[in-house]
């Protein structure tokens, strides 16, 4: 499923995915736990459970979602996607309406980020350095949504707009 992502189907394999992986997310992916060396938050065992929720709901729905989409571009007819709705497009294609993709254009975005706010959670309240990552990568990822919200216009033509009828939310369903 990853060769299937944006970053390498639109952006490629090139200079900003290898300095990003090199460099920049072992950066940030470690900056929690290097401030928890030296600053301990003494967080309650109630709000640790709720941070673990929040992680286990996020990995539930990032590779949920993902699977689903995988799976249902594999074999639309397999029986765990087979009761899918989908939108025909022009083009020939499907876009799914219903399950985790009927929630939200980008639920898989939500979950991702779920996972990375879990993580600074841990650190407590006491600096906003630790929440570095989270803050980054939700501008990242509505960064990210609103580019491909453009390319997928472009790439469905008139269909997209009915799929953004059928499909309101970008994010959190209700919400955004």
């Amino acid at each position: 499923a990853i060769l299937t992502t944006m970053d390498i189907t639109t952006d490629g394999f090139g200079f900003m995915l290898a300095f990003g992986d090199l460099a920049w997310v072992p950066f940030t992916y470690t900056l929690q736990a290097r401030y928890l060396v030296h600053h301990d938050p003494d967080l309650p065992l109630p709000a640790l459970a709720a941070i673990a929720v929040l992680n286990m709901m996020g990995y539930f729905v990032f590779r949920g979602a993902n699977g689903q989409k995988d799976a249902f571009r594999r074999d639309p007819n397999a029986p765990e996607v087979a009761h899918l709705k989908y939108m025909p497009t022009e083009r020939g294609t499907r876009l799914l309406v219903s399950g985790y993709w009927g929630l939200a254009r980008k639920i898989n975005y939500t979950g991702d980020w779920c996972m990375g706010l879990s993580w600074c959670l841990l650190t407590g309240f006491n600096s906003l350095v630790p929440y570095f990552y989270a803050i980054y990568f939700g501008v990242l990822l509505v960064h990210r949504a609103i580019r491909d919200d453009g390319f997928c216009a472009a790439k469905y033509g008139a269909d997209w707009p009915k799929y953004k009828s059928a499909v309101p939310y970008m994010f959190v369903p209700g919400l955004f």
